[in-house]
Order: C-alpha cells, then sequence, then structure tokens
C-alpha cells in the first residue's frame, strides 16, 4: 500500500522464507542461538524480528521514518443493559483492564475462584448462570438460619430478615459486582466475569457468629472444617463484607492466618461507622481492609478508616444523585424482591467497595496465576495496583490508594521493589517501663540497606537480631536516671532509601508536671482469649495528687489485659476520640498480666496526648472502645 514520499505499509514476507529475505535485503543479523530459543514462542519471535526490520529501515539514508503498524483497539465495555449506570467501574480503570483480561485465564487454565462469604446467594438469578461453583451453608443455628436445618451444602439465600420484607439479599449484590454475567445484553456487568463464585453462607437471620465464618472460610480454602467436606478447587480469593467493632479473637486471627498461608488472598469491609475505631475482619493482620469513597472519589460519609486501611475502591453515596441521572449515586449490581424475583438496584457501603477489590483480585490472578498474598501486599504498599489519593503515599483514608485495575493486571508480574515496615508504630514507656522490641521488615524485592538511630540520651536502640540488610529485630531501653519529673518524647529513625520511617518515644517519670487530671477513670481488666472478649473486673476513680490509685478484686484466675479511659461524653464507651485512654504497661505495646496471684505495682499512664494506633491487647492494634453496661457492675467489650 501507499506510494513513494508518503506514507507506504510494508510487511515482512511470510513465513521463514520471507523473513529470511528481508533480513539479507536490510543486513540483519539474527543470532542463531536466539531463533533456537524463540522457535518455542513464534508470536515473540515474530513481533522482535518485526522490530528489528523497523530499525534497520531507520538507519536507510532513503526512507525519513518507520515506524510499527501498532493495533488498536476499542475500550472494551460490556453491553449489558445497565452497564451504563454503572459509574464505579470506569472509576478505578476497569474498561482498561478489560483489554488485559476480563478473568479468564490465557491459556485455557481454572478461572479463578472469589469465595463470597456472606448471607448466601439468590441461586437462580440469571446473571449468575454459570457463574458459580459449589459452596456451602454454614450457619449452624436452625432458626438464623431460616432454612430448616443446621449447616448444609445449599448456600442459596432465603432471606435474612426476621419477617418478610426485611431481607437484605445482602450476598447476591456483593456477588454480582465479583462477578455477574457480562456483556451478554442482560442486566449489569461484574468486575471479573470470566472468574466465578463460590457462595458461602455465614449471616442468617440476626447476622452471623465468629464460629461460623470460621468454617467458611477454612471451607473455602481447603482446610478441615466442620462440614467434613472439602471443595473440588480452593478459592483464590475470599471476599468478606461483614464485621463488627472491637471484637478481636484470637482464634478468629489464627483461622485467617491459616487461609493466608494456604494461598488465599483475603480482602474485606473496614465497616460502615465513620469511626477509625477498629473493624474485624478487616483490621485482622494479613487481612486487605477496603475503605469506601463516593462518585467524587472522596471518602464516602459512612466509611470507616485508620491505620489498618490498605486500599479505597467505589462503595456510594445513596443520599446524592450528583451526575443527575435520576438514580442515587450507590453501587449498582444484582438484587432480588422480596419474591426473589431478579431485580437490579443501587446499594451504598464497605460491602460494596470490597467485592471491587476482589474482583481486581481475581482478574490479576487470571493474568498473574502465581501472585500469592505476599505478591499482593509488596504491589499494594509500592502502589503498583492504585492512584494516590488523599495525602503523599499512605494514609488512614485511602490506604495505599483508589485501587487501578488497569494498573493491578499490568504489573501483577512485576516485582515490587523493596520497601520497609517497622511494627509498632510507636513506643510509650509509661511511668515503669524499660525495654520494647521493635521489628524491621521488608516487602518486595530487592535489597534494602537499614539505618537507625536515636535523639535523647536517654533511650538507647541495639540490634538484637538482625540480618545483613538490617532486617530483623531491635530492642529499645530507657534510662530514668537523671531525668526529671513530667514526659519525655523521643524519636527513632529508620532509614532505607528513599524510605523514612519514625517511631515516636514517649516515657513518664513521677507524675509530671502539671499532671493528675485526666478526669474520672474506668479501669478494665479484659479477657481476650473469649469470643468475643469479656471484662472480668472492674474499678474506677478520681486522681489523688497526680495518680489514680485503683484495685481490682475477686480476679479469677487467668491472663487479661489491663486498661483505662474515661467516659467524657456519657456514651458508655471508654476510650473514644477526646477521651483519655491508656493500657497497662503502655497503650503503644501493652502486655498481658498473669493474675494467678495477687498483683501490685501495675501503674502505667492514661492521658490525651498518647496518639493511638499501634500494638493493643490481644494482639490487635489500636483502640478497642470498651463499652461500659453500668459503673457498678462488670463491663463488657462493644461487640
Amino acid at each position: 500500500g501507499g506510494a513513494p514520499r508518503r506514507e507506504m505499509l510494508l510487511a515482512v514476507g511470510p513465513g521463514d522464507e520471507g523473513r529470511a529475505r528481508a533480513f539479507a535485503a536490510l543486513g540483519i543479523d539474527r543470532p542463531a542461538a536466539e531463533a533456537a530459543v524463540e522457535g518455542a514462542a513464534p508470536v515473540r519471535a515474530a513481533k522482535r524480528d518485526t522490530l528489528r526490520v523497523v530499525k534497520a529501515l531507520r538507519r536507510r539514508f532513503d526512507v525519513a521514518g518507520a515506524d510499527p503498524n501498532y493495533v488498536h483497539r476499542p475500550s472494551l465495555v460490556p453491553n449489558d443493559t445497565f452497564y451504563v449506570h454503572q459509574w464505579h467501574y470506569p472509576a478505578m480503570k476497569l474498561p482498561q483492564a478489560w483489554n488485559v483480561t476480563t478473568g479468564t485465564p490465557a491459556g485455557g487454565g481454572n478461572a479463578p475462584i472469589v469465595a463470597v462469604v456472606d448471607t448466601g446467594v439468590v441461586i437462580n438469578h440469571p446473571d449468575f448462570f454459570g457463574q458459580l461453583v459449589q459452596g456451602y451453608d454454614f450457619i449452624s443455628n436452625s432458626v438464623s438460619a431460616r432454612d430448616g436445618s443446621g449447616i448444609d451444602p445449599d448456600p442459596d439465600d432465603p432471606g435474612d430478615g426476621a419477617t418478610a420484607g426485611q431481607h437484605s439479599w445482602h450476598g447476591t449484590h456483593v456477588a454480582g459486582t465479583v462477578a455477574a454475567a457480562s456483556n451478554n445484553g442482560l442486566g449489569v456487568a461484574g468486575v471479573a466475569w470470566g472468574a466465578k463464585v463460590m457462595p458461602i453462607r455465614v449471616l442468617g437471620a440476626g447476622g452471623g457468629t465468629s464460629y461460623d465464618i470460621i468454617q467458611g472460610i477454612r471451607y473455602a480454602a481447603r482446610l478441615s472444617n466442620d462440614s467434613g467436606t472439602l471443595p473440588a478447587r480452593r478459592a483464590d480469593v475470599l471476599n468478606l463484607s461483614l464485621g463488627c467493632l472491637a471484637c478481636f479473637a484470637q482464634t478468629s486471627q489464627d483461622a485467617y492466618t491459616a487461609v493466608r498461608a494456604a494461598g488465599v488472598v483475603v480482602v474485606a469491609a473496614a465497616g460502615n461507622e465513620n469511626t477509625s475505631q477498629r473493624g474485624y475482619p478487616a483490621s485482622y493482620d494479613g487481612v486487605v481492609s477496603v475503605s469506601a469513597v463516593d462518585m467524587a472519589l472522596a471518602r464516602a460519609p459512612y466509611s470507616n478508616y485508620g491505620d489498618r486501611v490498605d486500599v479505597a475502591a467505589p462503595g456510594g453515596d445513596t443520599s446524592v444523585d450528583r451526575d443527575g441521572n435520576g438514580y442515587a449515586d450507590g453501587v449498582l449490581s444484582t438484587l432480588v424482591n422480596e419474591s426473589r424475583q431478579p431485580i437490579y438496584s443501587f446499594l451504598q457501603g464497605t460491602s460494596m467497595a470490597s467485592p471491587h477489590v476482589a474482583g481486581v483480585v481475581a482478574l490479576m490472578k487470571a493474568a498473574c496465576p502465581t501472585l500469592g498474598p505476599d505478591g499482593l501486599d509488596g504491589l499494594l504498599a509500592s502502589g503498583m495496583m492504585t492512584v494516590d489519593r488523599g495525602a503523599a503515599g499512605r494514609d488512614d483514608v485511602y490506604g495505599h490508594g483508589l485501587v487501578d485495575a488497569l494498573a493491578a493486571v499490568s504489573n501483577c508480574g512485576t516485582p515490587p521493589p523493596a520497601t520497609l515496615s517497622v511494627t509498632p508504630s510507636r513506643l510509650d514507656f509509661g511511668t515503669s517501663a524499660t525495654s520494647f522490641t521493635l521489628t524491621a521488615s521488608k516487602v518486595g524485592a530487592g535489597a534494602l540497606a537499614v539505618s537507625f538511630l536515636d535523639d535523647a540520651g536517654w533511650l538507647t536502640v541495639t540490634p538484637a537480631t538482625v540480618d545483613a540488610e538490617g532486617i530483623g529485630t531491635y530492642t529499645a531501653t530507657v534510662s530514668r536516671t537523671g531525668l526529671t519529673a513530667g514526659i519525655h518524647t523521643a524519636t527513632i529513625t529508620f532509614t532505607a532509601a528513599p524510605a523514612t520511617i519514625t517511631v515516636p518515644v514517649t516515657l513518664q517519670v513521677g507524675t509530671g508536671s502539671g499532671a493528675g487530671n485526666a478526669g474520672h477513670l474506668y479501669f478494665l481488666l479484659v479477657d481476650f482469649s473469649t469470643n468475643p472478649p469479656r471484662t472480668v473486673a472492674q474499678a474506677e476513680g478520681n486522681p489523688s495528687s497526680g495518680l489514680y490509685p485503683f484495685a481490682l478484686g475477686n480476679v479469677p484466675s487467668g491472663t487479661y489485659f489491663l486498661v483505662a479511659g474515661t467516659d467524657s461524653d456519657d456514651d458508655d464507651f471508654i476510650c473514644d476520640d477526646g477521651e483519655a485512654c491508656g493500657a497497662y504497661p503502655t497503650i503503644g505495646v501493652p502486655t498481658p498480666i498473669d493474675a494467678t496471684q495477687s498483683r501490685s505495682g501495675l501503674g502505667f499512664s492514661a492521658g490525651f496526648e498518647v496518639p493511638l494506633g499501634s500494638a493493643s491487647p490481644g494482639g490487635a492494634a489500636g483502640k478497642q472502645g470498651f463499652r461500659l453496661l453500668d459503673g457498678a457492675k462488670r463491663v463488657e467489650v462493644a461487640p
């Protein structure tokens, strides 16, 4: 095509013979060893040979210019009837990502499986035809299950309301976002329509219990569980659009750790209470916590936030109609009416945001089948699957940023650069502690060179067990000798170019200058080995000369955590934002107390200036929000 002195379309001759003639005419020398290696990948070889021809043409004096004849494609837009109202997909560059993969693995491998751990799904919804694999119903209480039995192999959702008209059909909406049948001229599109959904029913009338949820996630990961059965293939991703505040349980943490060790990525909703208080399972170690944004890509007004948020995704805001299309700005997905007839509806919540991320992970698994939880963590931390929003770098609203589906599927096979993580994020030595351990960890691939320094004479940091890169544990010790009464502050700085991590340090000597009145304090002794945690003893009091004498009697033998705080707003919660809080020996690194015999000298500091957000009782992180039932009675942790 074309003619001299304007664009011409050239092609390397057909087959190896034509390619050889072109190479000879242009003086291209193709190494024999390379040709042998590329013989097993003919498409790659053809592309590389085309580029060789382009470069050779550019070197000729009689050629003004030469470029590859690139192939352009339209961005894939599915033809589902209501896709036009799914604003949340373009917001995360999903149409561009679909040009790379829709969730169907290249080469005909197994489709990724996303376990939706929820209320089950209405299986006969037309947007689920061909999209489901065998799941299970793990609701052990037959009344809550509403299907006439305890656990059984049928994850179909009969409704989770106590009476007709109160059903949420929550899991049906979540599953539609993950993988509704798409580009079929019907209904809505799913994020990863080439993937499959494994419905796991754990929520019934009144919600669901930690125990049932544990059985459900173990089943999805092909670990032993109460059903006595295992799925044909384990799930690649778990989505948990469920949760509770201040409900850490070590048993649950262990279960999520086991699921992650099995190679399963766990994604969970951060919660909808508009609080920085930690919710679970999103705040468990090893779980990807998802906050929600609205159509303007700002934090949705209900979305939880805090130091455990990893990533943000569209969750919608049904209180507004920013685009003026006559529909509230919620997330549109599959649903049914009270007669279980298929409909499509707009809902809002971090419950809607979480399956967007789970679906993107399924797309990544299709593009990069060997991707595992550790690799995903590295991609998140390095910003290779997000668009940074809010404060530069990780922040408590967006985590590492707004999920970017195109970046995620484009970078999933790229090892993320090494980054440094230091825990805990702060140290508070209180009035008596003298030594704490810091752990420096590496996320991603590549070398690091870790250095550290402290900026106070009373503070000493020494390596305990570290490798050649400086990754490992460090011991921070303090000496109060010669220090004046009061609160002293310092900083430990870890550097691994280009990252710099600072760890604030505080300690108290005596009562402190002007210290002594944090208000009326409640002292709680909490057992975190139970689910939910329970308070076994309570005391309260006012300060005397800067100190709060307290005693806790009739304590059962056991191991507990000691916490204290005020309830200045009279909402029956201590340690709310703006209220005093403390824990023994420090709110930064609390330590369990062995109460097999009487104990004394359990002094610690409580106040308003202590920044929270590092480790807290039971291995959880951040403050717990302890609820007072009655000042004269025992208290319990809020569920």
